[in-house]
């Protein structure tokens, strides 16, 4: 057997894919940023929770990707705000929905008040559980108020099923299915998506979502 042989059947590595190894900076580098806000909001006693795919992440879904989503009640954001930009994390887009926030690069953590999340966001704060995400502990939201958040993004500009399906299917039983369809009724994509989710016994009966 030559050794080109060999090497044409050999098994793939990571650095054979350069995407791989792009999202693997990638996670680790959401996971650090994630590491460092927590640090600092928990230094600081700000009330918070984690929210957004590292809290899915949490709670068994796909490894984060992309910015870094932090919830803290309106009475704290400021507080929050404070505490990060003392830390190294500049906000850099000011919204009336909360804050944006820079680390390191191009890489976002999203400060955002409760209502930004699941409608009043009423005890939001309070249904979140401490949890592991990678090596560190935080408070995560719950898994219906993920699911009710993940599908209020969802709209006519904006309604990608496929992402979708590996966080539901990770969430399911985590999640009070009934409560989720009562709070997003009035959103036509949520309708539809819950309604596949249905179909493919992931949710098991959604009767009561009215």
């Amino acid at each position: 057997m030559t050794t080109e042989h060999v090497l044409r059947h050999r098994s793939p590595r990571a650095e054979d894919y350069p995407t791989v190894r792009i999202v693997a900076d990638r996670e680790a580098q959401v996971m650090r940023t994630l590491g460092r806000a927590v640090n600092i909001l928990s230094a600081g006693d700000v009330p918070f929770a984690v929210g957004g795919d590292c809290a899915v992440y949490a709670r068994g879904g796909p490894p984060p990707e992309h910015q870094v989503t932090i919830i803290a009640s309106g009475q704290h954001l400021t507080g929050a705000r404070a505490a990060l930009a003392a830390g190294g994390i500049r906000s850099i887009v000011p919204s009336r929905l909360g804050s944006r926030q820079l680390v390191g690069g191009d890489l976002r953590v999203a400060l955002l008040y409760p209502a930004c999340t699941t409608g009043p966001g009423e005890g939001l704060l309070e249904r979140a559980e401490t949890m592991r995400i990678g090596q560190l502990w935080a408070p995560v939201l719950c898994g219906t108020d993920l699911m009710i958040d993940k599908l209020r993004h969802l709209g006519s500009h904006r309604c990608d099923f496929v992402p979708m399906l590996p966080v539901a299917r990770a969430l399911c039983g985590q999640v009070d299915w009934p409560t989720v369809a009562r709070a997003t009724a009035d959103l036509p994509c949520a309708r539809a998506f819950l309604g596949l989710l249905d179909d493919l016994a992931v949710t098991g009966s959604l009767e009561g979502r009215t």
